[in-house]
């Protein structure tokens, strides 16, 4: 078991569709959440902490739905 915090930059306009694909998958996972608004740019961030079994194939997975936006992981801990 690991403690990952997953950072996605997205673009706006799209955020709400892709919202719902990611939560399909880490449903019953999140431990926090944060909505930055978007910048100039139209991009917004989005910074969740996931309990994850493992993590490598959970950021695969989730960088598949993301499609144009970034994906960037951090393994806070493992178990």
């Amino acid at each position: 078991m690991q403690i990952v915090e997953l950072n996605i930059r997205l673009p706006y306009e799209g955020r709400g569709k892709i919202l719902g694909r990611l939560y399909e998958n880490v449903r019953g996972k999140i431990r926090d959440i944060h909505f930055f608004p978007p910048d100039a740019e139209g991009i917004s961030e989005i910074r969740m902490e996931i309990e994850a079994d493992n993590g490598k194939k959970l950021v695969k997975d989730l960088m598949k739905i993301v499609g144009e936006g970034k994906v960037l992981f951090k393994v806070l801990s493992e178990v």
